[in-house]
């Protein structure tokens, strides 16, 4: 994923400063996703950045693993967590059924949206079947690179749901809001939530 590794050398080198300047998602969608998970609940974050939601997912009492595609990155999540955190690619996903729930905040928008699908597809085999899924994308205007050289995909909501019921995905939640980013320009994100299909008899 070329495009990937050039947004993975935008986090190496800036990781210090992203950490200082980022604060995780937005209360709201953090909250909706602990509400829909049972007590104690097993979650893996991808693309956890400097491990705020990790570290309010563990204070609720889920059990976490935090990864991110970025080894600068990991290492700042690392202290502030105080556990080992995992550098995990997109690519490198396997596994099935071995998490109830999985967050995806703003990181999946680097992927490229013509390998978007195959990721997909791998997050929904990792999830239990009354698995939760949440992520995060910028929308509106072409794929590419932003002013510092961080490749997006972004989606629009109909191609998005299309790809996640073929992914293996039910119907996804799709909600568009106003919203801005690291480089400080204002933006549309959509917030996406979905559980895997019903697995055929």
């Amino acid at each position: 994923m070329q495009l990937v590794r050039s947004s993975v050398d935008f986090y190496e080198g800036n990781a210090e400063d992203y950490a200082a300047r980022s604060s995780g998602a937005a209360r709201m969608w953090l909250d909706r996703f602990m509400a829909d998970l049972p007590p104690g609940a097993s979650v893996l974050e991808l693309g956890c950045g400097a491990g705020h939601d990790a570290a309010r997912l563990i204070a609720a009492g889920f059990d976490v693993t935090p990864t991110d595609g970025s080894p600068a990155m990991a290492r700042e999540a690392e202290r502030r967590l105080g556990r080992p955190v995992e550098t995990l690619r997109f690519e490198d996903l396997h596994g099935a059924a071995m998490y109830d729930g999985i967050w995806a905040s703003a990181c999946l928008l680097h992927v490229p949206r013509k390998e978007l699908p195959d990721v997909l597809a791998k997050i929904a085999l990792l999830l239990n079947p009354s698995g939760l899924f949440y992520a995060s994308y910028k929308t509106g205007g072409r794929e590419g690179r932003d002013s510092l050289g961080r490749y997006y995909n972004r989606p629009g909501s109909s191609w998005l749901s299309r790809v996640y019921l073929e992914a293996g995905f039910q119907a996804p939640v799709i909600e568009q809001v106003n919203g801005g980013g690291f480089d400080g320009v204002a933006t549309e994100w959509l917030h996406v939530v979905a559980r895997p299909k019903p697995p055929r008899n």
